[in-house]
């Protein structure tokens, strides 16, 4: 896992698997580009990179502005000259309830973030790619992306999406020397799994999240770290025959054949 001399983007960067990825990469030896709508988020997590010695760039950026999306790869190109490995990995939730009670402004917004904003990421990173003819990928999808659930159908649409978005881009690339793959988080520990469960019973959102945790048969969420960890194997030369595939990391949930429908009321 050797990123010296190497030059990471990640989107999301700011807190959760996205900051997990960046003081990942970083500790790795790569040049690291922090972008996040969070302004403080992604310079504190720049800050923590460069107090140990790292290089590091903040970025503030709305993933589903191509004009955003733009300006924080040239930032990238300006600042460390190439980009060898990209994490596509903003994303949010949105709401939990069902399709018919959805509005359409929620709709948009959620599909603007986890589809558009990766589309963006990669219609503005694979031609630096294509000149460097080199690069490696990774998208946030999830295991929403492989199996239903309940009250949840955009957000499940959204990582379906990316997940096909995966597949399709990383064989036009792969000529170039440029791999794509997806990693398929469970329930990870952090921001977002909390506002799951919140919305589900604010309540009971601890008793929730507790009942499915007990659900997972490794018994517990995921970290951020084990996540990030996948990522940069991902990007590393350990991968190097592997495009176009999605890592499942949930700790075994969907290996025992299980949708993500064990957070409800009882």
């Amino acid at each position: 896992m050797d990123f010296k001399g190497k030059v990471a983007v990640i989107t999301g960067a700011g807190n959760g698997i996205g900051r997990a990825a960046a003081l990942g990469f970083a500790a790795h030896g790569a040049s690291v580009v922090l972008v996040d709508r969070d302004a403080a988020g992604a310079r504190a997590a720049a800050g923590a990179i460069e107090q140990k010695g790292g290089k590091a760039l903040a970025v503030t950026a709305d993933v589903t502005k191509n004009a955003d999306v733009a300006a924080y790869v040239k930032a990238a190109i300006d600042k460390f000259g190439r980009i060898d490995c990209f994490y596509n990995n903003a994303g949010v939730e949105g709401k939990v309830k069902p399709l018919h009670e959805y509005d359409e402004a929620e709709f948009d917004q959620l599909m603007a973030v986890n589809v558009k904003g990766v589309f963006l990421g990669l219609k503005h990173v694979i031609p630096h790619m294509i000149r460097q003819k080199s690069g490696a990928i990774v998208n946030t999808a999830s295991i929403a992306g492989l199996v239903g659930s309940p009250n949840m159908a955009p957000y499940v649409a959204s990582k379906h999406a990316v997940i096909g978005i995966t597949k399709t881009v990383s064989g036009e690339v792969a000529p170039h020397g440029i791999r794509i793959n997806a990693v398929c988080p469970g329930p990870v520990d952090t921001r977002m799994i909390h506002s799951v469960t919140a919305q589900i019973d604010p309540a009971e959102a601890a008793a929730v999240a507790k009942r499915y945790a007990a659900a997972i048969p490794l018994g517990r969420f995921c970290t951020p770290d084990e996540i990030a960890n996948t990522v940069m194997f991902l990007c590393s030369d350990y991968a190097s025959g592997i495009t176009g595939a999605q890592y499942v990391i949930d700790g075994g949930r969907t290996a025992t054949g299980g949708a993500v429908t064990s957070m409800g009321k009882k």
